[in-house]
Parts: structure tokens; C-alpha cells; sequence
């Protein structure tokens, strides 16, 4: 028998049928929550009950006095209160560093359980999850899942239905189906009301359901959470030279986050792992994936997550999952990755195992995760890396990316010159260089290099007052020491380490500089 996920609703009604007396409710939408909690009450014969700090009780008949606005005293009326009932005390979790409330709330999980001839409970709702270690026994967490697809297919009809029927014929939604789930793709992660806004919003500006606008309300959500960066990325998948294997791998799991997916059975991908020589393409095709499966690309800088007070690290690095989940489908990098967990083996003398908690807590979700979050990790020194994290299980391919062969160096080269079109009004033609020749006079240069040489030849150029040529191109291609000079030991090693480990991400490379002596051209002056 298959294992399904129990939905928030349903896993509260269980909580009060089971009859636990203290219940956290972690969600925003405090208006969704509450319907649903009226529905389930209504089903379970409870009456209906709500407190705030503003408004005191709000009830569904009992007569209980609506001025309580002391914390205390609004538990006690609970405690003596006659009949059955659900209560829900709203943004309650201030209140929860009083010792006096603490206790107080102790006194009414055992009051409910044991005294009381009434099926009564408490729903703690807040949008934040901050309770002491003293009530970690008496109550149940639930955090309240955001709308789903039939929810927000549902927001997006009703949306649909509020346009007059005069304009509704040229909304590409009512001809395009395929269109309807990529807007509810796009919505995903978003709550009821933000749905609802953001629909209306692009509706006023492009008259249609426009995926960008939806992707931009995403992109506010990530800004608050000063942990995660959104990248906007301009990079597409042409940008991208060479690295076939691994472009062919992408581009099998561009719809793998489909309904149409799901219902034929594939697993949601977890991830990949880039490890290889720096400056060859591991951070463009992160960028560039995000533009070819249209899904928010989010940088984590995990020096950003480590704090100085204590316990705020471990706090950091679940917020920034919780926002990457919150606004899934989407694409989590890490760059350079082994940075910031290279200090796990030394963390408990050196930070006091923080660096090694905010690392298990990451490695943990990355295993189990569920949610539609693809991560793309990359590395330059595998050596560093936590030999946990390399383990099968935790991505679903480690791919290593080495120096581009004389083919991708010729792809690469033609790229940048097409690139310099773009922002320039000066038109050069790539048949117009000898790409081979360039090829030649580059090789075991890496991607980032080849493109450094152009710009460099394009500075020669304007300061000479003439164009880019074939011959600029060599010139500053013989002036520039690449890494495969500077770093042949430490990319040995990596070829070696990743020969039995990791999967091309070519379908062939330069091999061991070795095999092939480095010639460096003479270029005339």
C-alpha cells in the first residue's frame, strides 16, 4: 500500500479526534487556516471560538466576555468554560516567554485530558513557530500546507469568472491549457491571497495571466528572507558551450516537475553535484537551467547563514529551505560549496559544532526532501567536501565538468563573439574569425578564460582603433597563463578522484595535460 501525505486539514482533524488539547499552527493565512479549523469544528460537533489580543473573543455562541484581553485571563475563561469547543488563539507566541503563561497553558493541557467533561482544544495560530521547551510534550505542530494545485486551478477559475465576458475571450488561458498549469506551476508557493493578488495585478497590466508577473511576486518573498538571493537570469541555454552529456541530462528532467510527471510515475529530481576545474561552466549552466525550466533560480550564501548568537545558524538554514519550499517549483544553488561546509570535522572545537549542525540539518533535508526544490551544488576542490555528502542518496548524479576539448573551445568562442553582438551595435560576423585557429592557439584554456581573452582582445581593439580580429584573439590568448599551467597538480587530482566517482559532464575533454604537450604560440608583435 502506497504512502500518501496526510494533508494540514486532515492531520488537525485527526489531532482533535485523537483529542490532544494543545495545538500549534504555524501559517500566515490566518483567514484560510480559520475556515477550514470552522469546518472541522462544525464536523465535530465543537462550538467555534476565537481570541486575539485586539478583539478579545470572538464566539460562536457561550456567552463568554468579549473585553478579555490579558493572556491569563482569556485561558482561564477557556479552562471554565461549558461546553464542547475549538479555540483558536491568534499570534499567541509573544505571550509564550511568560513563565506565568506557560504554565498556565501546562495546567490546561492537564485540565482538558483529565478534569473536564468537555472535548475542548486550543489551536495556537501563528505565522511563526517560537514555544519553550516546557510545552514541547503538551503539544501537537502543524504547519499548515500552502494551496495546492486543485486550490489555486480553483483561484485562477474564479478569477477567470470575476473578467467581464467581453474581454475574457482574449485571455490565452481560455484557448491554451497547457498555459492553465504553468500558471498554477508558477503559483505554487504563493498563499490564497497572494495568488489572488498577483492574478489581478496581471491582469491590469498585460490584460492575460502572465507567468513573469506571477515569477516576480515570487521573487519579493525570496527578498525578504535576507538569507537567499534571487538571480535573475540572463543567461539562456545557448550561452552554454560543450557539456552535452550533462545538457542532455537537464533537459530529459525540464517537465519532470508536470503534473503530467506525477502521474506517470517519475520521482521529483533532488539534484545534481558539479564538481571540476573553475571557470568551466558549472555556475553559467546553473543559471542557464533556470531559464530553460523557467523556475526561480535561488543563490544561498551559506556564509550568510552562520550568526553569532546561539542557535540563529541552525535557525538560518531552515528558514532558507522553508523559503526555497515556499516558493517551489524552484532551483536552490550553492556555489562553491565546499566553502562553507569544509569545517565540519573541526567545528566542534572551533564553533562549538555549529558549522557541523547547520551542515547535518542541510544534508538531512536534502535526503528526505519531498518538496519541489532542485538543488545545484558545485564545487572547484573535492577534497574539502564532507565525504557524507558525496553519498548516493543525496543527489541524483555528481557530474565532473574538466577543461572544454578543441570542439567546445570552438563553440565557446563562437558564444562570445555572438555574446558581443548583443550589446553592441557593432556587427561581427563569427565566420569572419578563424575559429579553429583560435581553438588551437587556446587549448586547455577554460571557458571563463576563453571569454576573458575576447574581452581583452576587444579592449586592444577599441585602443588600437580598429575591430576584433583572429590576430587579437591570439595575441591575448599567448599573454594569459591559464590554470592548467598554474593548477596541473590540483586538476590531475581532481581527474583522477572523479574517473571512478563522477560522470563526464562531456562526451570527451581534454584528458591529463600530459597526453598532449601545452604549446603556446608565438604571435608576432
Amino acid at each position: 500500500m502506497k504512502n500518501k501525505a496526510i494533508s494540514s486539514p486532515q492531520e488537525i482533524e485527526d489531532l482533535i479526534r485523537a483529542a490532544y488539547p494543545l495545538i500549534y499552527v504555524i501559517s500566515p493565512e490566518e483567514d484560510r487556516v480559520e475556515a477550514t479549523l470552522r469546518e472541522i469544528s462544525g464536523r465535530r460537533g465543537r462550538k467555534f471560538v476565537t481570541w486575539s489580543i485586539t478583539e478579545g473573543f470572538e464566539e460562536n455562541g457561550g456567552g463568554l466576555p468579549k473585553d478579555v484581553r490579558d493572556p491569563i485571563r482569556a485561558l482561564e475563561n477557556v479552562d471554565r468554560f461549558e461546553d464542547h469547543a475549538l479555540f483558536v488563539f491568534r499570534d499567541f507566541h509573544p505571550y509564550l516567554t511568560d513563565p506565568t503563561v506557560v504554565r498556565r497553558l501546562r495546567d490546561l493541557c492537564r485540565s482538558f485530558s483529565t478534569r473536564s467533561r468537555y472535548k475542548k482544544h486550543l489551536v495556537l495560530l501563528s505565522p511563526i513557530f517560537k514555544a519553550p521547551l516546557e510545552l514541547e510534550k503538551d503539544m501537537a505542530v502543524v504547519d499548515f500546507d500552502l494551496p495546492d494545485r486543485d486550490e489555486i486551478l480553483q483561484i485562477v477559475r474564479a478569477t477567470l469568472d470575476s473578467v467581464p465576458m467581453k474581454d475574457r475571450a482574449n485571455i490565452s488561458l481560455v484557448r491554451d491549457e497547457d498555459l492553465k498549469e504553468r500558471v498554477v506551476e508558477a503559483a505554487l508557493g504563493l498563499t490564497a491571497n497572494e495568488i489572488r493578488s498577483v492574478l489581478s495585478k496581471s491582469l491590469v497590466r498585460t490584460r492575460d495571466f502572465d507567468i513573469d508577473t506571477i515569477l516576480n511576486e515570487k521573487k519579493h518573498i525570496i527578498r525578504k528572507s535576507g538569507i537567499l538571493e534571487f538571480f535573475e537570469s540572463r543567461e539562456g541555454w545557448s550561452d552554454v558551450g560543450g557539456l552535452e552529456v550533462l545538457k542532455d541530462w537537464l533537459k530529459k528532467r525540464q517537465m519532470a516537475f508536470s503534473q503530467r510527471a506525477r502521474e506517470f510515475g517519475l520521482p521529483i529530481p533532488k539534484g545534481i553535484l558539479m564538481i571540476g576545474v573553475p571557470g568551466c561552466g558549472k555556475s553559467l549552466t546553473a543559471k542557464a537551467v533556470s531559464s530553460l525550466w523557467q523556475m526561480p533560480l535561488l543563490r544561498l550564501d551559506v556564509g550568510k547563514v552562520f550568526s553569532s548568537l546561539v542557535g540563529s545558524s541552525e535557525e538560518n538554514i531552515r528558514r532558507a529551505i522553508r523559503t526555497a519550499e515556499a516558493v517551489a517549483p524552484s532551483i536552490l544553488w550553492l556555489d562553491e560549496l565546499e566553502k562553507g561546509f569544509s569545517g565540519t570535522k573541526s567545528s566542534g572545537e572551533s564553533d562549538a559544532g555549529t558549522t557541523a549542525r547547520v551542515f547535518a540539518s542541510f544534508i538531512t533535508w536534502l535526503q528526505e526532501k519531498q518538496s519541489q526544490v532542485f538543488v545545484i551544488a558545485t564545487a572547484n576542490d573535492v577534497t574539502m567536501l564532507p565525504p557524507e555528502l558525496l553519498r548516493k542518496g543525496r543527489f541524483d548524479e555528481i557530474f565532473f565538468v574538466d577543461l572544454p576539448d578543441p570542439d567546445e573551445r570552438s563553440e565557446i568562442v563562437r558564444i562570445q563573439i555572438e555574446k558581443l553582438n548583443r550589446r553592441s551595435t557593432v556587427h561581427r560576423d563569427p565566420e569572419a574569425f578563424d575559429i579553429e585557429k583560435i581553438s588551437a592557439g587556446m587549448q586547455h584554456f577554460s571557458g571563463s578564460e576563453i571569454e576573458q581573452v575576447i574581452i581583452s582582445a576587444l579592449y586592444d581593439a577599441f585602443d588600437g582603433g580598429d575591430d576584433l580580429n583572429t590576430d587579437r584573439v591570439l595575441k591575448s590568448a599567448s599573454e594569459l597563463i591559464p590554470l592548467a599551467y598554474t593548477m596541473k597538480e590540483n586538476i590531475d587530482a581532481m581527474r583522477e578522484w572523479a574517473s571512478t566517482r563522477a560522470r563526464r559532464a562531456s562526451t570527451s575533454g581534454d584528458g591529463n595535460p600530459d597526453d598532449e604537450p601545452l604549446q603556446r604560440l608565438e604571435i608576432p608583435e
